[in-house]
This record gives C-alpha cells, sequence and structure tokens, in this order.
C-alpha cells in the first residue's frame, strides 16, 4: 500500500527537498504541499493522507495548531501528524506532542530518519529526534505529578509500556517479545486506557515520570 503525504512548509525550497526525499521513497507518495497551516488543515481534511508532515514556523495557522485541528483531542477521526523543524526549542517539541502529533523532527534529520518517522506515524507509532528525545522526557516527565492508573499494570503490559517508552514500534515490541502484532496493540489499547493517555509519546512521558526507565 502506497502511503499518502501532505507536506507543509513556507519555504519553497524546504518543501520541495522534503517532497523529493519521500517521492524517491518506495511506497510513499506526496500527494499535496502548502505553504501556510490553515492551507495545510483544509488540504489534509479534503484529501484525508495517511500522514502530514507540518513545519512549526509558518503563517495564518502555526504548525502546533494546525496539529491540534488535524489530530488533537477533539478530533473524532484525526490524521497522522509529524512535525519538522529548524528550531531544537522543547516547548515547540512539548506543544507539538501535546497537540497530537506522533513525531517531531529537525529539518537536518536525513532521509532515512524522516522516512522512517513518516512510516512510523502511519502505523501508530511515533518517532522523536534522538538528539531531543532523552532530553526531552526527562525534563518534561518532571513537569507535572504523574497520573494514577485507573488498575494496576499487568506485567506484561509493564514490559510493553518499556519497549514502547523505549522507541520500539510495534513490530519490534512483538518480536523482542515474542507476542503477535495484535496482542501488542491490545496491550497499548489497555495502557492508554488504564493512563487517559492518547498516544504513545504520553506512554514514555509516563514511563519516565514513574521511574520505569533512566
Amino acid at each position: 500500500m502506497t502511503l499518502r503525504v501532505l507536506v507543509a512548509d513556507d519555504q519553497e525550497i524546504v518543501r520541495t527537498g522534503l517532497a523529493m526525499i519521500l517521492d524517491a521513497q518506495d511506497g510513499i507518495e506526496v500527494v499535496a504541499a502548502a505553504a501556510d497551516g490553515q492551507d495545510a488543515v483544509a488540504q489534509a481534511r479534503r484529501l484525508r493522507p495517511d500522514v502530514c508532515l507540518l513545519d512549526i514556523r509558518m503563517p495564518r495557522l502555526d504548525g502546533i495548531e494546525a496539529t491540534r485541528a488535524l489530530a488533537g483531542p477533539e478530533v473524532t477521526d484525526p490524521i497522522a501528524v509529524v512535525v519538522v523543524t529548524t528550531f531544537d526549542l522543547d516547548d515547540y517539541v512539548y506543544g507539538a506532542l501535546r497537540a497530537g502529533a506522533k513525531g517531531f523532527l529537525l529539518k537536518d534529520c536525513g532521509p532515512a530518519l524522516l522516512t522512517h518517522a513518516v512510516r512510523a506515524a502511519a502505523d501508530g507509532g511515533s518517532l522523536v529526534a534522538p538528539a531531543v528525545t532523552t532530553r526531552l522526557l526527562r525534563d518534561f516527565a518532571g513537569r507535572d505529578a504523574p497520573l494514577q492508573p485507573t488498575a494496576a499494570l499487568t506485567d506484561r503490559e509493564e514490559e510493553v509500556l518499556v519497549a514502547v517508552a523505549r522507541g520500539l514500534t510495534n513490530h519490534e515490541v512483538a518480536a523482542e517479545l515474542y507476542i503477535s502484532l495484535s496482542t501488542v496493540k491490545t496491550h497499548l489499547a489497555s495502557l492508554m486506557a488504564k493512563l487517559g493517555v492518547r498516544n504513545r509519546v504520553e506512554l514514555a512521558l509516563w514511563a519516565y515520570q514513574t521511574r520505569r526507565l533512566g
């Protein structure tokens, strides 16, 4: 199946470059490009791409607000969003992830990481640039008191939680724990329900908050 991607960036050279990188990958097609957040949201709602690649700083509607419009908690049928930016600022990262983004990359991340992030987002996973992941999680994990689960986590749920917090995809979790992909998804759904979170990034934050990994 070909993954359909929308690319939004206010700089034409960046838009073109990202589109060229993604179009060169097997199984990925850039179906739309936008120069501002409002246009990105309008095109995404009309075309329903598998993944939207959004810049943070865009006119009319910035990337965080565009992310919230497409993937936020109030959206009944969210679209996967990966945010790409030049600016390695923690508030941008945290704001984008809280708005519903499934990934956060720097523009110098390279074709391999960019492609991996798009595929991971389409698969229901998430990817944050390695350059900011550990700092982000450790910094923001201490800002709020950790949520209390509505029920105790099972041993297997604990294993899945730690694996996800380490950045493993569903397929990688399944392989590491010798369980099926559907079982991984079942455990993830249970974890999100017990913790009241919406995505894997928030699961990872909770794992750091509760010191389940370093």
